[in-house]
């Protein structure tokens, strides 16, 4: 949130430091409420899905949607009223989000009733986007969101080299199995060589040659030993990030140690001052103007 700024002094910058701030104590107490309401919001869209609960306690929950309705409205007009530009928060990822959770319930005054229930049943189940709005209040979720940007070439070459596999492996199932076990054709061959090749096996469709089920239990293999290839570069892409995050690059001056935290102001491993733009306050304090110069390697 730190691309938006507040419209002016007064009002609206005290607003924005409670909605889009989390420094101060109202600021928390904010975000916490919030929290609390979308999960409770949340919370009765699941349970109004089930039939027994719709009907016996349905009159309640609509009065609950509504007024999670009418909060989560509030929240988005102070949003738009304290910044500068509200139309770029509105076209944001989670200015769309704050839209789909509120959209449906207003929307649902001018659906007609009895003829358009699947429409209903879709405006209900699009409240359930208010869960994304949690993400907002997780600092961590943007270093996935990194670590994704990351390896997305390298999980996009792997998605398609099992989509090549996958292709390859159908077309020949195709041709030695009958279409009675279901391999009726090659798009459903690619369905069944999917489920194989993730180890789920539901059963609709099964080989029923030696051939067949000898191929089988070969994709059946070859999904165990490349399942952990994307949590491998997504988890190195993550640790990296960890890292970028925590650790500086730079090298220590005397033993060329890099792997310090952003705050530490000392090595590690040899205790030498890092910040060589300033004096060492040691040094300081003892009278010398000037470090003392490394002592030399061993091995030099």
């Amino acid at each position: 949130m730190t691309q938006f700024r507040p419209a002016g002094v007064g009002i609206r910058t005290r607003i924005f430091q409670i909605i889009f701030e989390s420094d101060t104590r109202a600021a928390k107490g904010f975000d916490i409420a919030l929290i609390v309401t979308i999960l409770a919001s949340v919370l009765v869209v699941v349970l109004d899905s089930v039939n027994e609960y719709h009907a016996r306690f349905g009159d309640v929950f609509y009065a609950l949607e509504w007024g999670f309705t009418l909060i989560f409205t509030l929240e988005l007009a102070l949003r738009l009223f304290c910044l500068n530009r509200p139309l770029r928060y509105l076209w944001s990822f989670y200015g769309i989000i704050d839209l789909i959770s509120i959209l449906p319930t207003w929307l649902a005054l001018v659906i007609p009733g009895g003829q358009s229930i699947l429409v209903v049943r879709l405006l209900r189940v699009l409240r359930i986007f208010r869960i994304l709005r949690l993400m907002q209040f997780v600092g961590e979720g943007q270093l996935l969101i990194d670590a994704l940007k990351r390896s997305f070439h390298q999980i996009i070459l792997f998605l398609f080299s099992i989509f090549t596999l996958v292709t390859i492996f159908a077309s020949v199932m195709y041709l030695i199995e009958p279409a009675e076990a279901g391999f009726t054709s090659i798009p459903m061959s690619i369905y069944w060589a999917i489920v194989s090749l993730t180890t789920v096996g539901y059963g609709d469709i099964v080989p029923v040659t030696p051939l067949g089920q000898g191929i089988t239990v070969m994709l059946m293999l070859i999904g165990y030993s490349i399942i952990a290839v994307p949590t491998g570069v997504f988890s190195a892409e993550v640790i990296r990030s960890i890292r970028q995050e925590r650790y500086s690059n730079e090298a220590c001056p005397g033993c060329g140690y890099d792997r310090h935290e952003h705050k530490a102001r000392y090595c590690l491993r040899c205790g030498t001052w890092l910040n060589e733009e300033r004096p060492d306050p040691r040094q300081v304090r003892k009278g010398v103007s000037e470090p003392p110069p490394a002592q030399p390697d061993d091995n030099d």
